[in-house]
């Protein structure tokens, strides 16, 4: 259930939660790089941050007058701790699970989303943000290293997957820095990956449901040719001769876009 949360109570430290999956950033260097990879690219007045914490990356959003800085947090000890020390934030910190938000109850226009992600939730939210894609054109985040990769991954890369195709059908991705253990309390036992997804000013060329049918079928047995793994889908092998025997980590976002034409008439 959403809803707005004021306090007056006093909070010094917030404890990282680990059913949360949070690790506070404790890098200001970091911080501000992040938030400077965001704000140099950010073209809505709004912006929302998904679990600030203890505020590492929201005291810089907030020095830019240029935006009405947002926040999400689910922690309940997050919650008088950024009240406290960031009052300016007033009635735009939301007390909700972002998974769970309904955006259009805070947003009537466009607005983008930054965040250090945890790392249990980071590919929903990225799932999220693709689902929501007319009204976010563009995510700054932090996500453990490995998904990070996956994002941004190319065709014939064992990185390569449904992460990577469905993102890069929508988002230019950039893989913008990497992030050591280290900088974090407590430290994760993986390296983290900060990168920028921007929309696409085009549009994808067929039915985006269907395409990710076709994405997922073809993944979810990647080992396979795609004469098999895709053959529920197939009336007429004759159709798909050009991709027959090739597998889905060898076909790029416009091979899949071709594909689901000839199998679905997308």
């Amino acid at each position: 259930m959403e809803k707005f949360y004021l306090s007056t109570k006093k909070s010094t430290q917030v404890r990282a939660k680990k059913h949360l999956g949070q690790h506070f950033l404790n890098d200001e260097n970091i911080a501000f790089n992040i938030v400077k990879a965001f704000t140099d690219q950010c073209e809505t007045p709004d912006i929302l941050e998904i679990g600030p914490g203890m505020g590492v990356l929201t005291k810089y959003l907030l020095e830019n007058k240029n935006f009405n800085t947002w926040a999400i947090e689910l922690d309940k000890e997050s919650i008088p701790y950024l009240n406290t020390n960031f009052p300016q934030l007033a009635n735009r910190l939301i007390e909700a699970d972002f998974l769970a938000l309904n955006f259009d109850n805070h947003f009537q226009n466009k607005f983008s989303l930054i965040g250090n992600f945890p790392y249990n939730i980071s590919s929903q939210i990225v799932f999220t943000l693709i689902d929501k894609r007319d009204k976010i054109p563009l995510m700054v985040g932090m996500f453990q290293k490995e998904v990070a990769e996956r994002l941004g991954a190319k065709p014939r890369t064992k990185d390569y997957g449904i992460l990577s195709v469905i993102t890069q059908a929508y988002f230019d991705v950039e893989y913008l820095f990497t992030v050591d253990e280290h900088v974090f309390i407590p430290p994760p036992k993986v390296k983290s990956g900060v990168v920028r997804l921007t929309r696409k000013k085009t549009e994808l060329g067929c039915d985006p449901k269907k395409f990710k049918q076709v994405v997922k079928l073809a993944f979810n047995q990647r080992r396979k040719k795609l004469s098999n793994a895709i053959s529920s889908l197939v009336s007429d092998k004759s159709l798909i001769v050009n991709y027959a025997d090739k597998r889905a980590e060898e076909l790029s976002v416009e091979d899949f876009v071709k594909l689901t034409h000839i199998l679905l008439g997308a």
